[in-house]
C-alpha cells in the first residue's frame, strides 16, 4: 500500500480530493512541525517540505513534491534514492510574488517609505520627483514562472523588459529583449531596475557581488525574490550606502531569520521583508500547490507524466517537463 504524508494546508474538500485521486493509499495529513522521523520511515511518497534529514532516513520513498519551486537541501547526495521522483511547484508562485515584487518597486518609484515616516511625524512634505514605470527598461534576471509573471505587470505598465535566462529560448510576448547570463553585466549597465528571480544552486551563489552591483546603472533599483544567497550581502550593504543605487527591496537574506545585529537592517532606501512573498501567505498560491500536487499524485498511483520535476543535477525544472 502507498503511503503518503501531505503537510500542506489543505481543506477538507481537498484532502477529499486527495483521497479520490488515490483511494487505495494512506494519507497522514499533518504539519511539517509534526512530522517525526518515525512516520517518515514508513512512507512512500511525501507532498511537502520536510527536513531533507528526515528524507534520508527511508530510501524507499519513491516521490516528494515539494510546495516550493527552490530545491535547497533536496539535492544533496543520500537525501532521496537515485530512482526517486522529484516534483517541485513551479507554477504556483508566479501571481503572488509578482505582485509583491510590483508592490515593493511602486513604493519606492513613489517614495511611499518617506511618507510613511512623515506621517509618523505629523509632517506635511512634498518628498519631490518621483519615478515611472512606464519608459522604464526592467532586466529580470530569471524568467521561470515568477520572472515570467513580473515581465506581464511590468509591460502593461508600459516598461521596456528585458529577460536573462540560462539558456536561449523563444522569446515570451511579455518580454522584448531575452538574452543569456552570460551577457549580465552588459545588461546591468542599461537597466533601471534588476529584479532577481534564481533559485539557489552552485552556479547562482553571489551571482550578485561587488562586480555586479559596480556593472550597474547609477540610480538602479535592485530587487531580489530568489534566494539570499545569490546576493553577496556585503556587497549589497556597500553599494546601498554609497548611494549609488537609488533603493532596493529583498524578501530573501543569506541569514534567515536575519540577525538583529545585521548592517543590512539599517541601510538607508532598502524594503526588507522577511521572505513572505511566497509561501502560504495567498490562498491562490496554496490553491495551485495542491492542483500541481494533484497531478502529479495521479501520476506516481497510475502512471503518466509528472508536472515539474526536478533535474537533480541543476535545481531547476527539466527541460520539456512541463510546470504546474
Amino acid at each position: 500500500m502507498k503511503k503518503i504524508l501531505v503537510t500542506l494546508p489543505v481543506t477538507a474538500e481537498q484532502k477529499k480530493r486527495y483521497a479520490d485521486t488515490a483511494p487505495e493509499a494512506e494519507f497522514i495529513f499533518c504539519r511539517k512541525e509534526e512530522v517525526t522521523a518515525e512516520t517518515v520511515r514508513s512512507l512512500t511518497a511525501v507532498i511537502g517540505n520536510i527536513p531533507p534529514s528526515m528524507l534520508a532516513e527511508n530510501q524507499a520513498i519513491e516521490w516528494v513534491q515539494l510546495n516550493s519551486a527552490g530545491t535547497d537541501g533536496y539535492l544533496a547526495e543520500g537525501v532521496l534514492s537515485d530512482t526517486a521522483v522529484l516534483t517541485n511547484a513551479t507554477g504556483a508562485y508566479g501571481v503572488g510574488i509578482a505582485e509583491h515584487m510590483t508592490g515593493q518597486l511602486l513604493m519606492l518609484f513613489k517614495k511611499f517609505p518617506v511618507y510613511l515616516e512623515n506621517q509618523k511625524l505629523h509632517i506635511w512634505k512634498d518628498a519631490g520627483r518621483v519615478r515611472s514605470v512606464c519608459g522604464s527598461r526592467i532586466l529580470i534576471v530569471g524568467m521561470g514562472d515568477i520572472g515570467t509573471e513580473f515581465a506581464v505587470r511590468m509591460k502593461a505598465f508600459g516598461a521596456y523588459v528585458a529577460g536573462l535566462r540560462r539558456t536561449v529560448r523563444e522569446k515570451p510576448d511579455c518580454v522584448d529583449e531575452m538574452d543569456t547570463i552570460d551577457n549580465l553585466e552588459r545588461q546591468l549597465a542599461l537597466a533601471d531596475v534588476v529584479a532577481v528571480c534564481l533559485p539557489g544552486t552552485k552556479e547562482t551563489f553571489h551571482l550578485f557581488s561587488g562586480r555586479q552591483f559596480a556593472a550597474m546603472k547609477e540610480g538602479a533599483v535592485f530587487l531580489n525574490v530568489g534566494r539570499g544567497n545569490v546576493v553577496d550581502t556585503e556587497a549589497l550593504v556597500d553599494v546601498l550606502k554609497t548611494g549609488k543605487l537609488s533603493g532596493a527591496s529583498i524578501d530573501v537574506c543569506e541569514k534567515e531569520p536575519l540577525p538583529g545585529d545585521e548592517e543590512l537592517w539599517d541601510c538607508p532606501n532598502l524594503l526588507l521583508t522577511p521572505h513572505v512573498s511566497g509561501g502560504f501567505h495567498l490562498k491562490y498560491t496554496v490553491d495551485r500547490i495542491v492542483d500541481i500536487s494533484l497531478k502529479n499524485l495521479n501520476a506516481y498511483i497510475n502512471g503518466g507524466e509528472y508536472l515539474s520535476v526536478v533535474d537533480r543535477r541543476t535545481g531547476y525544472k527539466i527541460s520539456g517537463s512541463v510546470s504546474g
